[in-house]
């Protein structure tokens, strides 16, 4: 398994989509420094910060740094999920490397944890690197959150995305053609992203409360499906402590007001998250040990 796993890692490497993400990363991060550099001159100065106003105006500079860079940070980390393991069953099995491959004393499983491990690990070690680096772009022009229990806990959701989509990719693999899979990808995470977007603007809109209740119905069935977007959301709830603050200031005004931090996702939520990881993750086990090669 081990010999599996270095192997993903060494076909990620020299692949092109991974020298794309890294690509993809440079700009972002160079674009990112100088959206950093213009939002932080808004800065109060030091003579306002004895009064909530001033001090208020520093949070919602760093706030909307963050939450700006983690939101394309995350498709970028989707980006690289997705398409590093998109056409890992299907992909191989065409080209006739399984067939070379699994005739070996190697049980199946092992084969399919490797690859997972692979996926995982390179994933989450890019993911630690982005979240690095947008918090010390951050931090040059604005306040960030400093507390290592927060940073830490923000982290595991921002990287739980990580072996999710890899899990879904993976089963996907296995049940359509590498085309086909990529597409469906695509069209999932673009569902979930979407969904999360329509909650964020709901809270916005002018309603009535049956056509408010619909939307939620809607939105809460997405992110039942891909809780990707979802998971990113209360990242940036764990991030900025916002169930700490929730009534002690209006998080739907000024540069934060398309964000709509005013519904958490819960607890439960969260488990529910892992629990549909594992579960994809063994559905794509067993379709694996069951598929002809």
């Amino acid at each position: 398994m081990r010999t599996i796993l270095a192997m993903t890692w060494k076909e990620m490497l020299r692949k092109k989509v991974m020298l794309l993400t890294l690509l993809l990363t440079v700009v972002f991060l160079i674009a990112f420094w100088f959206v950093a550099d213009t939002v932080g001159t808004n800065d109060p100065g030091a003579g306002t910060l004895g009064n909530g106003s001033g001090l208020f105006m520093q949070f919602m500079n760093g706030a909307f740094i963050l939450s700006l860079g983690f939101f394309f940070g995350a498709f970028v980390i989707a980006f690289l999920a997705i398409f590093s393991s998109f056409s890992v069953i299907a992909g191989e099995a065409e080209q006739g490397v399984m067939q070379a491959l699994l005739p070996r004393p190697l049980p199946r499983w092992k084969w399919y944890l490797g690859r997972w491990l692979g996926f995982v690990t390179l994933g989450t070690i890019y993911a630690l690197i982005l979240f690095t680096a947008i918090l010390l772009i951050t931090s040059a022009h604005a306040n960030v959150p400093r507390d290592a229990v927060v940073l830490a806990k923000s982290f595991l959701l921002f990287a739980s995305v990580v072996p999710l989509l890899i899990s879904v990719s993976m089963l996907g693999s296995g049940l359509f053609s590498a085309l086909g899979n990529g597409v469906f990808m695509t069209m999932l995470y673009g569902a979930g992203f979407l969904g999360g977007m329509v909650d964020k603007l709901s809270g916005s809109l002018s309603l009535e409360e049956d056509g408010l209740k619909v939307l939620n119905n809607l939105t809460g069935m997405i992110s039942m499906i891909m809780p990707a977007d979802t998971l990113q959301r209360r990242m940036t709830v764990e991030l900025f402590s916002l169930k700490d603050m929730n009534g002690l200031v209006s998080m739907n005004s000024g540069a934060l007001s398309l964000m709509n931090f005013n519904s958490f996702p819960s607890n439960t939520f969260v488990v529910y998250a892992v629990i549909y990881t594992v579960v994809i993750f063994g559905l794509g086990l067993l379709r694996f040990q069951r598929k002809d090669l």
